[in-house]
């Protein structure tokens, strides 16, 4: 009476990498995800490499073990290798007060964001 297994939720030519609780406003990582979805992955990695967001750096660790579970996990072709889907999520957001004249308080908020990124291995185009 066990459970059956879960089913795989990706194709065979995809892999997937997650970011969880980047500290970055989702609204600033998803510039991010868009600068870098739809390319091939050594661009990708030269984009994010000279973009000068903060959170750039993240976000290139984040591809990079995506590229490293598609070639050590699913034994997938490096150089074949698109950026298939990069998307963003909320995650918590910290609260804080800020000290304001005569005794008032505002608040600060600080967002957390989390970023999921899925390669996808195409075929080679022949060169005709």
């Amino acid at each position: 009476m066990s459970k059956e297994a879960n089913p795989p939720r990706l194709a065979e030519n995809e892999a997937k990498a997650v970011a969880r609780m980047l500290r970055v406003s989702p609204q600033k990582l998803n510039l991010l995800a868009q600068l870098i979805r739809g390319k091939k992955v050594d661009r990708a990695l030269a984009e994010l490499e000279f973009s000068r967001k903060r959170i750039a750096h993240e976000v290139k660790k984040t591809l990079e073990s995506a590229i490293a579970n598609a070639e050590n996990n699913h034994g997938l072709d490096v150089d074949d290798l698109v950026v298939a889907q990069a998307y963003v999520g909320k995650a918590l957001v910290m609260k804080r007060f800020h000290a304001r004249a005569r005794g008032r308080a505002s608040r600060v908020e600080k967002p957390f964001a989390n970023l999921t990124i899925i390669v996808r291995e195409v075929e080679a185009q022949a060169n005709a």
